[in-house]
């Protein structure tokens, strides 16, 4: 707090500055208004909507409206509404132990009025910073008039000696407390709709009823309100009159570049610093975390309408370098580098935030994201390397025979998580003309991302049936595609089957 707000402690004072009464829809124009022309961004951190959504918000403050943010889980609604109090003023004057924020210009409580009329220029006045001027709810089924709104408090009529038709009784609810402040009400369709009822009649009409109390509250709210499409099935709508009341429904979208996606990604993973100095971490890992979460939106395993929130690619990136870790601890390295069998430790956070189209389907969750996995290893390997389904069509000269000829001759690898630098080095470079092929399309490559890339061609080409590729304790195995149809015992159906 500045020096001369300090000094001003009383209504009387604060007269003399001139300062004038300004609803909080003009407040945050005004404070837009000055941001914009000064070229400064208010929403710090939230990436991939300037030209979508941010545009679309500030329209709506500019026309003062309240607002809706429409979108599936995981598109930073939330974290939007929040960042919006950058928009307030810092600092705004208060009656001191009023409940609701009441403007020492003009009250809104019986409690303000009163101590204005008693004390007149001496009633006494505290400054809120705009970080007390932000509420949130999260609607739930069971929120009631009496949370939002408010109730008769018999505890206050007894302590006060007032009969319950006076309205000092009343405890206010977190909505009249969020006078001259932003309120956010999150999932509003799961809202009880006579609940809703309520908000659009405080919206529209200003007034509300309490146990038979009929007050008018022109309260003075900055409205945001979330909703995820999916809950106006499955677990219930917003009414059409509250729908019509809230100004501007905005649109949200999940991240429409793998680039935009990475930088979400870093933005919010929550790494040590001791994780970030110790594990490196190449283009290629980081793209293929990001595509995974692209093939799930548009998967025919994955529910649609449920979404898949950012948060699996953030949740996975962190198990993604926490694996790499634990293989660096237990082999006692100082550093190392995340590989592509490291990538067996994001199913846990893939599986725990997808919905399937069928839940009781055979394809378990397990085994959809080992398929997310794979179809973000084919797509991605499209774009390093010739498509081996391209090179059969056009009957090119195969990149990729030495290798295959190398595994049909009975040969066999095993890429296991858990072994050192070195082994994985002398593992990879068994493979004759695994290193010859990234050579010749990468030859920019240090020597770690050289054999990042020799372990993801190996992959790449297990995804397009030249190579098999079967689980084994600890990591992966590598073997010819024929000859392993024939060998498949019944003891290696097993081992599949405790990951699917």
């Amino acid at each position: 707090m500045n020096f001369e707000i300090e000094m001003i402690k009383t209504l009387g004072q604060l007269k003399k500055t001139g300062y004038s009464i300004r609803s909080i829809k003009d407040e945050m124009r005004d404070n837009l208004i000055e941001n914009l022309q000064q070229s400064r961004n208010i929403f710090e951190g939230i990436v991939g909507y300037d030209e979508t959504v941010i545009p679309d918000i500030q329209t709506a403050i500019l026309s003062r409206h309240n607002i809706i943010l429409l979108g599936l889980r995981g598109q930073a609604k939330t974290k939007i509404a929040r960042l919006m109090v950058n928009l307030l003023d810092e600092f705004i004057p208060v009656i001191e132990g009023s409940e609701v924020n009441d403007d020492p210009l003009n009250p809104l409580s019986r409690f303000g009025k009163d101590l204005i009329a008693e004390m007149g220029d001496e009633t006494p006045i505290n400054w809120v910073h705009r970080e007390e001027r932000y509420a949130e709810k999260l609607a739930t089924p069971d929120v009631t008039i009496a949370d939002l709104i408010g109730d008769v408090d018999p505890i206050k009529a007894a302590s006060l000696k007032l009969p319950y038709s006076d309205e000092r009784v009343i405890h206010f609810g977190i909505i009249p407390r969020s006078h001259r402040s932003i309120f956010v009400i999150n999932e509003l369709p799961d809202l009880q709709a006579r609940i809703q009822v309520a908000l659009f009649n405080l919206l529209q009409e200003k007034d509300v009823q309490i146990r038979g109390f009929k007050l008018r509250l022109p309260l003075d709210v900055q409205f945001v309100f979330t909703a995820n499409p999916e809950d106006y099935t499955n677990r219930g709508s917003i009414v059409t009159p509250l729908k019509d009341r809230i100004d501007s429904q905005i649109l949200t979208h999940y991240p429409r570049t793998l680039d935009v996606s990475k930088v979400i990604t870093h933005q919010e993973a929550k790494l040590t610093d001791s994780q970030r100095s110790a594990i490196k971490s190449s283009e290629l890992v980081k793209n293929l975390v990001e595509q995974i979460s692209f093939e799930a939106r548009h998967s025919e395993y994955v529910d649609a309408k449920s979404g898949v929130s950012a948060r699996l690619t953030i949740s996975a990136y962190e198990n993604l370098v926490s694996m790499a870790e634990r293989r660096m601890l237990i082999n006692h390295e100082k550093e190392t580098n995340i590989r592509v069998s490291d990538f067996i430790g994001v199913i846990p956070a893939i599986t725990g935030k997808i919905e399937l189209v069928y839940e009781g389907e055979q394809e378990g969750p397990f085994k959809v994201a080992q398929i997310l996995i794979g179809k973000a290893i084919r797509v991605l390997f499209e774009s390093l390397f010739p498509s081996p389904d391209k090179i059969k069509k056009t009957q090119e000269s195969n990149p990729y025979q030495k290798i295959i000829n190398w595994f049909s001759q009975g040969n066999k690898v095993d890429v296991l998580s858990t072994i050192s630098n070195s082994d994985y080095q002398k593992v990879l470079f068994s493979v004759p003309g695994l290193a010859d092929v990234i050579e010749r399309y990468h030859k920019d490559l240090n020597a770690d991302e050289k054999l990042l890339f020799m372990e993801f061609m190996l992959h790449g080409l297990a995804e397009y049936s030249l190579l098999s590729k079967h689980h084994v304790e600890f990591g992966t195995q590598f073997s010819d595609m024929l000859s392993s149809m024939f060998t498949f015992t019944d003891e290696d159906e097993d081992d599949d089957e405790q990951y699917i």
